[in-house]
């Protein structure tokens, strides 16, 4: 489980080709205290290290992943978003993210406001359900409030550290990101759905108003 909160950003240094991928990454900072078969999401992907030689640690990355994210089309010399796994007695600054992409998404906007960088982005409808204003997303593995919502789309504003310290400073109208939605709107798609169904079986009826207002939702 991760944060969001990015502890620095690495390069590729090398890109090892097979069933699916190995990466060489070499981190900004110290890895002091990582371990073999520890976690980092890497631009908010969760990869497993394998090997660790100072500063640089390798992880391999499945077909699976290579389809949902960006990390099929890395090079060297790409930067990327590091975060390690929290511990229980970090501090949550950002929100529960769990390394496990969505699917891919892209710049459609991008333009400064005073001191800030207003991004747009456009998705799936798939994952549109799961985005609401004010609620939280990752991009790259980076925490962002959402703060508009359209069809097909969503905005965020970063300021200036969060450009100056991750991968977004450098992102363009174009670029494809890796998106991970909220997964407590996951869990509770689940269970209202499921509920819903059993209620629905029992009754004849589906999860409608008056469900709810029997339920107390509303």
């Amino acid at each position: 489980m991760f944060t969001g909160i990015i502890e620095g950003m690495g390069t590729i240094r090398r890109v090892v080709p097979g069933k699916g991928l190995r990466l060489f990454v070499e981190a900004d900072f110290a890895l002091e205290n990582t371990r073999i078969g520890d976690s980092v999401a890497v631009s908010g992907a969760c990869l497993t290290v394998v090997d660790i030689q100072a500063k640089t640690f390798s992880a391999d990355v499945s077909p699976e992943t290579c389809k949902r994210t960006t990390l099929g089309s890395l090079r060297p010399g790409a930067r990327v978003n590091l975060e390690r796994a929290l511990t229980l007695s970090s501090r949550l600054d950002g929100h529960l993210v769990t390394g496990h992409i969505d699917s891919t998404g892209r710049v459609t906007g991008l333009e400064k406001q005073e001191n800030a960088l207003v991004f747009g982005f456009e998705c799936s409808p798939a994952l549109m359900r799961y985005l609401v204003e004010k609620g939280s997303v990752a991009i790259d593995g980076i925490s962002l409030t959402v703060n508009s919502v359209s069809q097909n789309g969503f905005g965020v504003t970063i300021i200036p550290h969060t450009a100056a310290v991750t991968t977004l400073g450098a992102r363009k109208k174009g670029d494809e990101v890796n998106i991970e939605t909220d997964i407590i709107g996951k869990y509770v798609e689940r269970f209202v759905s499921q509920r819903g169904a059993s209620e629905g079986k029992a009754s004849g009826k589906g999860l409608d108003m008056d469900f709810l207002a029997r339920n107390g939702f509303v």
